[in-house]
């Protein structure tokens, strides 16, 4: 399965999916990673011999919608991952390929880029992570898996999040490896 994975962050998910490749225990091929930002998500691709292409945010939202699709087009995916990317897709991007995102949140609880927040200020006793196929919507495409993170007394934001995180890098491969296993629904 030809895979590209979208980062903009420092690239601590798709680093568990590169791990998981390399280490034999998911059979893809990662044709490239694409970041919006210049970000330790390019680094960890190039260090790992994955091609990494930076293409950077335009003040014409459209062209840079129109050149992410005509790059990752040329890169014929079976898959598209987005690993802590932090842009909207456009409705035809994600209606010409399968692309799945992870949120740390369960979902449809705590939609948007404060899920960890959000679920703190909500009182909730849990949360977690998803993995979902992304549609035109904002964390609003079918989900595909979850996992649960429990809330413990004095968490915050950031201890909560990286007990998510820990949680969200298993649930990306196995994930991504049972795709591979029983093929892409609506794409086989």
């Amino acid at each position: 399965m030809r895979i590209v994975l979208l980062a903009s962050g420092t690239g601590s998910l798709a680093q568990s999916i590169i791990d998981a490749s390399i280490n034999g225990k998911l059979k893809i091929e990662i044709v490239s990673l694409i970041s919006d930002k210049q970000s330790g998500a390019l680094d960890l691709a190039k260090a790992s011999g994955i091609s990494a292409k930076y293409l950077p945010m335009k003040a014409d939202r459209s062209a840079w919608d129109r050149e992410l699709f005509d790059l990752v087009k040329s890169l014929n995916p079976d898959l598209v991952v987005s690993v802590g990317f932090m842009r909207i897709l456009s409705p035809e991007f994600v209606t010409k390929f399968a692309t799945i995102n992870t949120h740390p949140a369960l979902l449809p609880n705590f939609p948007g880029a404060h899920g960890v927040r959000d679920a703190l200020a909500a009182g909730a006793t849990k949360t977690g992570s998803t993995v979902h196929w992304v549609d035109a919507g904002v964390d609003t495409g079918d989900v595909i898996a979850q996992k649960e993170v429990a809330i413990l007394q004095g968490d915050n934001e950031t201890t909560l999040h990286e007990r998510i995180k820990i949680v969200e890098r298993e649930l990306i491969v196995e994930t991504i490896q049972s795709l591979v296993i029983n093929g892409i629904p609506g794409r086989n």
